[in-house]
């Protein structure tokens, strides 16, 4: 820390508050860096388990919590589609154009951004009466790890964080949709993945009209 030292001034105005002394901040890098890890394992567990703690303040169900940490998710998806389009190549800095080009994007560059690796899987509705409904697996949601869930609130998946943050991408993108965390391993011992989450994306009418136009032209 010796590169930091107090602000100089009256100190009862800015209690503590310091400054590197080369003057520059956070807000002085360039957007287009390209180092993968900025924060450490140990601070995102301790800031995001505040984050839960905080949102499951005056809940009435597991339902309402899930809502609230979706909708803090929600603001980061959006700007950190902006950011990735950003670091592109200037001939690929274009919006996704259809559901399954934004999905890889989702399942490729999101991730890759967000915990350093690909998701799992990418998958579409096996139902045809459920064409808007697309699923996206992950094995081992980072978000999970580090949470102790009460036994009360067994049914409780925090990875609708990263469902607000996928939600969130989608609006970015015009493709409005609604995005949800689904816990489907099993806890039973011997269990490979017993954290494996699916995000259920579903997308609104209007993307589906319009991709079917799409797909006739």
């Amino acid at each position: 820390m010796s590169n930091l030292q107090p602000v100089k001034g009256n100190s009862k105005d800015q209690p503590g508050l310091r400054y590197p002394t080369n003057g520059k901040t956070i807000y002085h890098r360039p957007l287009n860096r390209s180092k993968v890890s900025e924060l450490s394992g140990a601070s995102f567990a301790y800031l995001f388990s505040e984050m839960v703690g905080y949102a499951s303040k005056k809940i009435e169900s597991i339902q309402d919590l899930e809502k609230r940490l979706n909708v803090q998710g929600h603001p980061i998806g959006l700007k950190l589609l902006d950011l990735l389009l950003y670091r592109e190549p200037p001939r690929s800095q274009t919006r996704p154009l259809n559901i399954i080009t934004l999905l890889h994007f989702i399942k490729i560059n999101v991730w890759q951004h967000l915990f350093g690796r690909a998701a799992d899987g990418l998958e579409k509705s096996s139902d045809p009466s459920k064409p808007d409904e697309y699923m996206i697996i992950d094995n081992e949601p980072l978000v999970n790890r580090y949470i102790s869930v009460p036994k009360d609130m067994s049914q409780l998946n925090c990875a609708a964080y990263v469902a607000g943050i996928i939600e969130g991408v989608c609006d970015g993108s015009a493709f409005p949709a609604r995005v949800t965390a689904h816990s489907v391993g099993k806890q039973e011992e011997g269990e490979m993945w017993p954290g494996r989450t699916v995000f259920l994306v579903k997308f609104a009418p209007e993307v589906m009209e319009r991709e079917g136009y799409l797909g006739k032209g």
